[in-house]
């Protein structure tokens, strides 16, 4: 199956907040999920990418994404998705198990997942839960996206040292993993993310699901 409509960002739509993998939309074919520690302005992000200022919520307290939330583009049966922000949360270590239990069932067994974006603060990337995401995918053989964010904090050449460091670091796994620089604050990069999920949503279907 193939999508005939033109894939734009800018039509993205909220769709449904899921707690776990049972609750997913299930006519959705192919996704691309956001991930990232609590704070990696994985919101910010998603608004900049879709020119909707609240379409995914941002907050300074960090860890109020608790679902899994889909945002559908237009009338495809393509979708992003925001997954639970990881980190410093101000919940309760249980409830925290819990996230990333749900987390782990969804990364592991949802079909439709195509690619992952993980946001990293370029000021502070690679941390455990940066590693751990990376582990995953390469064992799950899936292409990973690393974003620096919030690249307008450092001046141009720390900015590209710390992407060539970045790259240095995950060069093992080959072509699974990419890696650019991003500015929710002034669109640095936003071209650059747009090709990437285009290529991994609007790849030819082969076949029907």
């Amino acid at each position: 199956m193939s999508e005939h409509l033109p894939l734009t960002y800018t039509n993205a739509a909220f769709e449904k907040s899921a707690a776990k993998l049972s609750q997913c939309p299930t006519d959705i074919i192919r996704e691309v999920a956001f991930a990232g520690r609590s704070n990696a302005g994985k919101s910010s992000a998603l608004n900049t990418l879709t020119g909707q200022k609240k379409l995914a919520r941002t907050s300074k307290t960090p860890g109020r994404t608790q679902l899994i939330n889909f945002f559908r583009l237009g009338e495809t049966k393509l979708a992003l998705v925001d997954l639970p922000g990881y980190g410093y949360a101000k919940v309760p270590v249980d409830k925290k198990n819990e996230w990333q239990k749900e987390l782990e069932t969804y990364l592991n067994r949802r079909q439709a997942l195509c690619g992952l974006v993980l946001l990293m603060d370029i000021r502070h990337p690679l941390k455990d839960f940066d590693n751990a995401m990376l582990d995953w995918a390469a064992e799950a053989n899936m292409p990973v996206h690393i974003l620096l964010t919030k690249s307008d904090k450092l001046k141009r050449g720390p900015a590209k040292t710390t992407m060539l460091k970045v790259k240095k670091a995950v060069a093992d796994l080959g072509d699974l993993v990419t890696v650019q620089t991003f500015s929710s604050h002034n669109n640095e990069g936003l071209g650059d993310l747009k090709n990437k999920l285009t290529g991994w949503l609007d790849a030819p279907f082969l076949a029907e699901e």
